[in-house]
Order: structure tokens, then sequence, then C-alpha cells
């Protein structure tokens, strides 16, 4: 009897950036599922798609893009992208989506409120939450505050918020990742963890009960650890993910180890969705010099974790 193939939708992103490109150099590759390139048909064949290769479900540019010049016209465009693919995996038709890069400021520019794909793809799954997460280099970081202000960050953390994060981390990990008993390590928010209340008391009163709550139902989270001594080997040994406060805390040591080929999953949507680490590298858009690593290590996961038939 012969094995289904998954099917994996992936976005080709924003057009005046680097997606088509990458798209097109994915297309060359043989991978153990069907891959859907959802975008403009011209652009990406403009982009080296080679005709048959791979297939395209084709949504139209609402304007004509040219290589490395953003245009909001097209805002709507890349978000129907992103509609498309997700409905998709709701309905059953795609296993699992993948993203390449779009550019913030150019949709909210169209008129368009839009913070990340995490947040927007949260917005049409029907979820209260979900977690952004990156693994690459022999890691797993994921974030308890996502594309926050750091003047932010503080007041975003709330015990509910966090035991909230835990429980998604702690499932996904058995779920999709095959984990038994997912290990977390938990940074502290503030220097030295709050170094006794003395500096920053959310540690005691915010992060500490989150962690007695998620840990009387089983879930194996350690800390608050403070961020400088979190990422050093002999821990990380023992985890199987780390949890920092906020992105520019976490994402640092992972890029550091994996840049290039890191992905971005989201946990906690009815739907397995992967991405790259990078943005759209408008300089590189139309040259051939862009590296598909990162999408293809995307897609590989994509892969991995769509369910089975």
């Amino acid at each position: 009897m012969a094995v289904r193939r998954p099917v994996i939708a992936l976005t080709s992103g924003e057009p005046a950036g680097i997606g088509p490109d990458l798209c097109a150099m994915l297309a060359r590759q043989s991978l153990p599922a069907r891959v859907v390139v959802l975008g403009d048909e011209k652009l990406l064949a403009a982009r080296g798609v080679e005709p048959g290769s791979v297939s395209i479900e084709h949504v139209p540019l609402a304007a004509p893009c040219i290589p490395g010049k953003l245009d909001p016209a097209n805002g709507r465009y890349v978000l129907e992208l992103l509609d498309r693919a997700a409905d998709g995996c709701l309905a059953g038709k795609f296993d699992a989506m993948v993203t390449a890069p779009v550019h913030k400021a150019v949709i909210n520019d169209a008129g368009i409120a839009f913070t990340g794909h995490t947040e927007y793809l949260a917005a049409r799954a029907g979820v209260a939450r979900v977690v952004m997460m990156l693994v690459g280099g022999g890691l797993r970081v994921a974030l308890a505050t996502t594309h926050l202000a750091l003047a932010d960050v503080a007041r975003a953390i709330t015990r509910d918020t966090l035991t909230a994060t835990l429980r998604i981390i702690e499932r996904d990990l058995r779920e999709r990742f095959g984990i038994g008993r997912p290990r977390i390590l938990v940074a502290g928010l503030n220097p030295h963890s709050g170094e006794g209340g003395h500096l920053g008391r959310e540690e005691i009163e915010v992060i500490e009960p989150a962690l007695r709550e998620v840990r009387a139902e089983g879930v194996a989270a350690e800390g608050p650890i403070p961020a400088d001594t979190l990422f050093v080997p002999e821990r990380l040994k023992r985890a199987d993910c780390v949890l920092a406060m906020y992105h520019d805390q976490g994402l640092p040591v992972l890029k550091y180890a994996s840049f290039g080929k890191g992905v971005n999953v989201t946990l906690g949507l009815p739907f397995v969705r992967t991405s790259v680490d990078h943005g759209t590298a408008l300089e590189l858009a139309g040259s051939g010099r862009a590296d598909p690593g990162s999408l293809l290590e995307a897609l590989q996961l994509a892969i991995k974790l769509a369910p089975s038939a």
C-alpha cells in the first residue's frame, strides 16, 4: 500500500522580497511531500519557477511588482496568501503550512493593522493564544511575548499568560514533537532574576507563582533562571525547550547558533505552521543569490510534524 505524502502549503510572502526566489529554488528539490506554492503565477515564473516543477495555487497580484521595491498596494495580496493557506489547513486541504517572509511595515502602510504571522494566524484560526518557538542549532527557544516594544513587556507578562504559554509548549512538544515529558527552562525577566526583589519583583509576584501552578499539573518547568546563565551547555543538555520572556532575550542566542538554518514554529494552532527565521532581504530579490537554507529547514520540519494519514 502506497504511503500518502503530506500536502504542504507554501506561501511566497512579500512579492518584492526573496520569498518568490526561495520558492523557485525549493521547486527543484525532491521532497517527501506535495508542495503547493501560493502566489502569482507570472511573478513566480519571473523568479525562476519552471512550469510543472511544482503545484501552484494562483493568487493574482494587486499591482505589478518590481524586485526590491515595496508597494503597499500588494499588502492585501500578502494576507490573501496567508488566508488561503490557513483556511486550507483548517478544511483539511493542506496538512501544514510554511511561510516565506513578509514585510510588516508595508502591510501597515496599506492601512492594515499587522504585527506578524504569529498573531495573524492565531486570529484567523480563532485561538486565544499561540506561542512563537524558534528551532535550530540544537536549541528550541519559545517566547512569552513576541513583537512588543521593550517598554511594554513587563506588563504583558501575567500569571495567566505564562501558565497558558507553558501548557501550550508542553502539549505541542508532546503531541507534535513526540517528546514524552518535555523539560522546559524558564528565564527570569530581570537581571539576576530580580536579585531577590531588588532588581524587580516580576519573578516573585508573577513568574514563580505561574511555575508552581503548572508544576502541580505535571509540567516539568524549571526557573526562573537568570538569562545570562541560562544558555550554558550544562543546563541546555537537560532541557527540551527554553522559554524566554521577550524577543531579544532568547532569539540572539538561537540565531547565533543557527542563522540561515533556523525555523520559526507557531505552537498552539490547530494545524502545523513553520517559517523562516529571517526577513525579506529586499536587496537580494531577483538576484538569484538568496540562501534557501532556512526555508528548506522549515519545509522539512513541517513535513515531519504534519499529521500522518
